[in-house]
């Protein structure tokens, strides 16, 4: 394909950031918004054209170096920019007030609406970047790159502590960079040795790193990415990020930005190093069930909706985890398709959590109670949002965290069967959570703050939010017919076949 439309669909955002900068008040919020709408347009197109037509890039960037200016198309990647063009111009419409004085929770917000639109821009831009790089380089800059703007979102929109929370966020990602760029140097040196210097992911994966070198480059380039997923141990950041960042910000930060660890884990730890992925296998999967139970059991004990969010996230990405290690074509197109999904269900619940707050003027969940009497909409909608998250059949993260079990059930049983522990779990943090502060009398504070339902904008955002969940959880084919394929393609890179087909065990 001569038009380079997949440079033009990163790029876009990052002009449109430039141009929101500029502007100030209504006039910043809409063009930041048309310029989301533009970039969602271009993505569903590029979504649509790589089922049939090669769309990828690659042009020589730094010869002397082996560094490569290379965008890829693959189904993986191609979900994961479809989860960014949709979830961003949400945000907006959710965030349209963000630093205005009237709200309870962002009255001592640094800077308005255009600033955090603007910003809003740049980290989609960055992040697509991120997902389209197939230049090991070229990602490693752009995963950099990210933390600016989301150190900022988190740091300029929130609660009172939102400054240490963006400052914990900065510290735990920088040193997760920090260790990559070690393996990105490693791999580079190792390439040269081999008898050609390169970052391409294709040139690297096919070279020997069955050693032990290959094994702390590996480790390199896992840690990174576990501190982003996030995955127990190094998840700590999280919750205080979301419990003070807003709901818009940590939509971006935990529905797209975090996906780049389950993503780096796929593209990057099992393409180039299939042999330590193997070898590492029996401790991830234990990492991930206790990521899977240990944020489930945080979730229940929670006592702000926003951390139990984030905790219940953590649970999340324990189960992509554990999809991406166990090897089978099925467990990898779910992790794929749970991405998408967590990437929506999250959204709905920060975004309708946020609509909440911003009435009551605080998270904790001690603070409600009857609200289903005075907003019955908004009570409504988190319910919905809530079911998305425990994968109640019929939506999309059903469909997700189904396929997940099952390819795990495939190679390794009794891990999947500890991991079904979570669904019980999930019931109960959601249900729990909409007993406690829907249903019952209506407290003194709910009666005095909550004055009013969804609105109209906000009833926007909640329907399109509904609407994906249900439309991806009816009918998902589309995405996982594209992830069937690239999973298939991630499958023979390391040398794996199914254990259905008597592969290796």
């Amino acid at each position: 394909m001569g038009f380079p439309l997949l440079t033009v669909l990163a790029l876009l955002p990052l002009v449109g950031s430039l141009v929101t900068f500029a502007l100030r008040g209504a006039a910043a919020r809409y063009a930041g918004l048309v310029f989301s709408l533009g970039t969602l347009v271009l993505g569903v197109w590029a979504f649509i054209a790589a089922r049939g037509t090669d769309l990828s890039e690659t042009y020589v960037w730094i010869k002397s170096i082996g560094a490569y200016y290379a965008l890829g198309d693959d189904g993986l990647t191609m979900t994961m920019v479809l989860l960014t063009v949709i979830v961003v111009p949400i945000v907006m419409l959710a965030e349209w007030r963000v630093g205005d004085s009237s709200l309870a929770h962002g009255k001592d917000s640094k800077w308005g609406s255009g600033v955090f639109f603007a910003l809003a821009l740049m980290l989609e831009s960055f992040a697509l970047f991120c997902f389209m790089s197939v230049d090991t380089l070229l990602f490693y800059l752009f995963f950099e790159a990210t933390l600016i703007p989301m150190y900022f979102l988190i740091g300029g929109w929130g609660g009172p502590k939102r400054g240490a929370a963006a400052m914990k966020f900065l510290l735990y990602s920088l040193a997760g960079g920090l260790v990559m760029l070690f393996s990105v140097v490693g791999v580079g040196a190792e390439s040269a040795a081999q008898g050609k210097l390169s970052f391409l992911v294709s040139d690297l994966a096919a070279l020997d790193f069955d050693s032990t070198m290959g094994t702390w480059l590996w480790a390199g380039f896992f840690i990174a990415f576990a501190i982003k997923a996030p995955m127990v141990p190094v998840h700590t950041w999280l919750p205080d990020t979301a419990e003070q960042a807003r709901p818009g910000a940590s939509t971006l930060l935990v529905g797209i930005l975090d996906k780049i660890g389950t993503f780096g884990m796929l593209r990057f730890c099992l393409q180039i190093f299939p042999e330590a992925s193997k070898w590492a296998t029996p401790a991830i999967l234990v990492l991930a069930l206790v990521s899977i139970i240990y944020g489930a059991m945080m979730a229940i004990g929670s006592k702000d909706l926003l951390r139990l969010i984030s905790y219940t996230s953590i649970s999340h990405f324990g189960l992509m985890v554990m999809g991406i290690f166990a090897f089978t074509t099925t467990s990898i197109t779910g992790t794929g398709y749970y991405m998408l999904a967590h990437g929506f269900s999250t959204a709905a619940l920060f975004l309708v959590i946020g609509f909440l707050v911003d009435r009551r003027g605080s998270a904790l969940i001690r603070d409600f109670g009857g609200v289903q009497k005075k907003a019955p909409l908004l009570a409504g909608t988190f319910l919905v949002a809530g079911l998305s998250a425990l994968s109640l059949p019929g939506t999309a993260s059903f469909v997700g965290e189904f396929l997940v079990l099952v390819g795990t059930w495939q190679r390794h049983p009794v891990i999947a069967a500890i991991a079904c522990l979570a669904m019980v779990l999930s019931a109960l943090y959601v249900l729990l959570a909409y007993q406690r502060t829907m249903t019952g009398p209506v407290t003194d504070q709910v009666e005095a703050t909550i004055t009013s339902d969804l609105g109209a904008r906000e009833r926007t955002v909640a329907g399109l939010l509904i609407a994906l969940l249900l439309v991806f959880g009816f009918y998902p084919k589309p995405v996982t017919d594209v992830l069937d394929t690239s999973s298939k393609d991630t499958m023979s890179q390391i040398g794996m076949t199914d254990p259905s087909t008597g592969g290796n065990r």
